[in-house]
């Protein structure tokens, strides 16, 4: 399981139109499911976020999480980060889950999120998402379950 996480001070997904999904301060987070990937890795990842210390306390040093500054997650599937750019100029997309168990534990991610308190929003699996946000900082990391 992939995840790119971007510090923010404001984040929206736009389906057709019309927002799905927004928060304040808090975290957008690109999440990729790849083939193996389990609750296990889920737990993984979205307590390493829950976690992670990516917001300036008073004295201006990295020292906070989300939790502590009772910010929320914007929480947006990105099949995408499943692929290989390795070799030729089109992206492979072997290694992603199929569609049914990305969804799975896409859900399950973000049901385990709002277990820890976090509010959560969502975007909508598999629709032609647009994704307005400010990068506060800006502050970005890639997490992968796997390199853990």
């Amino acid at each position: 399981m992939k995840a790119v996480i971007q510090r923010v001070s404001e984040a929206k997904v736009v389906v057709g139109g019309e927002t799905v999904g927004e928060i304040g301060r808090g975290i957008l987070v690109l999440l990729g499911v790849e083939k193996g990937d389990s609750e296990k890795d889920a737990d993984w990842l979205t307590e390493k976020i829950a976690g992670l210390r990516i917001f300036e306390d008073d004295a201006g040093k990295m020292n906070l999480s989300v939790q502590d500054i009772g910010g929320a997650l914007l929480i947006v599937s990105q099949f995408t980060l499943a692929g290989n750019c390795a070799k030729g100029r089109r992206p492979s997309f072997d290694t992603a889950a199929p569609p049914d168990e990305a969804k799975r534990l896409y859900e399950y991610f973000v049901e385990k999120a709002k277990s820890l308190g976090i509010p959560a929003q969502t975007g909508i699996f598999q629709a032609d998402m647009k994704v307005h946000l400010v990068n506060d900082g800006p502050v970005t990391f890639i997490l992968a379950s796997r390199e853990k």
